[in-house]
């Protein structure tokens, strides 16, 4: 088979604007990047639209390195939903050039279930990213501005929580020491978060239109002055040009897939470290259009969904009529003990043992009052007698099934999963949701919830760094914050290593962060970074352009 990017380079793609005019969009609103992209206004969301539009979540089963590939499903339920007849548009996360050119090489989709122009979208795409990282690193300038002009007034600044971000991944930048020098501001401890873990990226997904944007961005916390009161943007004076940077990045963009149906490709969190979810601007305006929307969240249900749930939904009113649970058989045959090595060879019993990480899974779902379905991401190495185990396996659950071959096949390859996703909203829709903790509930009893019933912890402790900003929470309209919990992808606890289903196990929180403006607390599990390192070889390595086309992207 050709490999993603010869197929997407071989695509003939229409022009965006037809796109949007095949969707509804009038073409003057079309602001064009390009022949084929484009930032779509939010002034055109359209809330009865958005009221009768059937929104469906796709997550997964607990990854591995060998990957899941919910992108991919993503893509072709939505390639499948038009197959069968209904209007359907999928919402994304843009990729960050971390993993681009870490460990990913992308994050478009794959085969003949992709998002084009997949180069640029994996790439700089329409910059929203970058005005994010400016943005944000603005903010850094303008506050250390700050801090050197009013050196031994009493406005000066105790505490600074604020870092700087860029999209690179770079374990060197993650604790570092700035101001040093004669004439330069006054030295101190700091360090770089990756910008998918900026704190405006997440204002960016959460905001409503321009307006909540501006006042999300005045109600960030930089630190706290001598005498403890708080010192945010709006203190600073600043968030009107900080919103000027980003005032075009918050319109969504608007791509197409390999069969030309119309995506929404808008922001960039990481749901490891953030809260994972594509903006709800772009969702939204994909419901105005859509009558059949398909949107991601990051890594495993417990990361991806439990914030989509508990964040995303509760901020934005939006509802799921179902949710999808991406299988593949190598994953659950790496959570059942099969050597990764081996992985691809056919192993019944390690696929059974896997099964546990599914029914976990399907669990935490159903306290959300999800109706679930079951997609088989088949491999073409994968065996019918592996596909049947899982089937069955749902049979037993009385949990719906279906195989997604969309890579290899395209929109034929996902009418099953289509008709499937069809038949449960029209019979068997989702309860009304169920969030994991309520608002009036405090930090430690949010924290505790989740990891007891989401991940399976038996308790939960707190650190000396996190006790300390409890103090500053408790008490504070801070604590009626939903949290974000940033922890290894790889596990249900916070030990990469504990595949399957971890049980029995104490979780830690060593830190916690303030996000006032996107309105949530970030709870770090374990030894979990916001700046994710390089591996050993970097996708970068073979990343290259050879005779005026670019190699090496997924």
């Amino acid at each position: 088979m050709k490999s993603d990017i010869e197929i997407a380079r071989e695509t003939p793609l229409k022009k965006i604007k037809d796109v949007a005019e095949g969707i509804g969009i009038p073409r003057d609103e079309v602001h064009n990047y390009g022949r084929y992209m484009a930032k779509i206004p939010v002034q055109l969301l359209n809330k009865e639209k958005i009221d009768k539009s059937n929104l469906i979540l796709v997550t997964a089963i607990t990854p591995t390195k060998a990957g899941v590939g919910k992108t991919t499903v993503s893509i072709g339920l939505t390639l499948g939903l038009n197959k069968i007849g209904k209007k359907a548009i999928v919402a994304l996360r843009e990729p960050s050039l971390g993993p681009v050119f870490g460990m990913k090489g992308g994050a478009a989709g794959g085969g003949y279930s992709q998002v084009l122009p997949m180069e640029n979208i994996n790439l700089h795409f329409t910059g929203d990213f970058h005005a994010i990282t400016t943005a944000h690193n603005t903010i850094s300038a303008l506050l250390d501005n700050y801090i050197f002009r009013v050196q031994g007034t009493g406005d000066e600044i105790k505490q600074v929580l604020w870092k700087r971000v860029l999209d690179v991944n770079d374990r060197n930048l993650r604790y570092i020491v700035t101001g040093l020098g004669p004439g330069n501001c006054i030295p101190q401890e700091s360090g770089f978060d990756i910008t998918a873990a900026s704190e405006l990226m997440a204002i960016l997904c959460l905001a409503e239109d321009e307006a909540d944007l501006r006042r999300r961005i005045e109600n960030i916390l930089l630190g706290y002055k001598r005498n403890g009161n708080p010192f945010t943007v709006k203190d600073l004076g600043i968030a009107g040009s900080i919103t000027v940077l980003m005032k075009d990045a918050i319109h969504p963009n608007l791509v197409q897939t390999t069969e030309n149906t119309a995506a929404f490709v808008h922001g960039g969190p990481f749901a490891n470290i953030a809260h994972g979810c594509n903006s709800v601007l772009a969702t939204k305006m994909a419901m105005s259009y859509g009558d059949y929307v398909i949107t991601e969240a990051g890594f495993g249900a417990d990361l991806g969904a439990e914030k989509f749930f508990n964040i995303k939904c509760r901020k934005s009113g939006l509802r799921p009529k179902a949710t999808v649970l991406v299988v593949t058989a190598q994953g659950l045959k790496m959570h059942g003990g099969t050597p990764e090595g081996k992985i691809k060879e056919q192993d019944i019993d390690g696929l059974k043992k896997g099964l546990e990480n599914v029914e976990k899974h399907l669990e935490n779902l159903s306290t959300f009052g999800q109706t679930v379905i079951v997609a088989f991401n088949k491999y073409y190495f994968d065996t019918e007698e592996e596909i049947d185990v899982v089937r069955q396996y749902c049979a037993t659950k009385g949990v719906r099934f279906a195989i997604n071959d969309a890579f290899v096949k395209g929109s034929d390859g996902a009418i099953e999963l289509a008709e499937t996703i069809v038949d449960a909203v029209e019979n068997d829709p989702s309860h009304d949701l169920k969030f994991t903790y309520d608002d009036e509930d405090s930090i430690e009893e949010k924290v505790e919830k989740i990891a007891k019933t989401i991940y399976g912890a038996r308790d939960v402790v707190f650190g000396e760094k996190a006790l300390k900003m409890l103090d500053k929470i408790n008490g504070t309209p801070l604590a009626k914050m939903p949290v974000c919990i940033a922890k290894t992808q790889y596990s249900f606890s916070a030990d990469p290593k504990a595949y399957g289903v971890a049980t029995n196990f104490r979780f830690k929180i060593n830190e916690l962060v303030i996000n006032q403006g996107s309105e949530f607390i970030v709870a770090i599990g374990g030894e979990m970074m916001r700046m994710p390192g390089l591996p050993a070889d970097p996708q970068a390595n073979h990343i290259d352009i050879v005779a005026g086309n670019v190699e090496g992207l997924s």
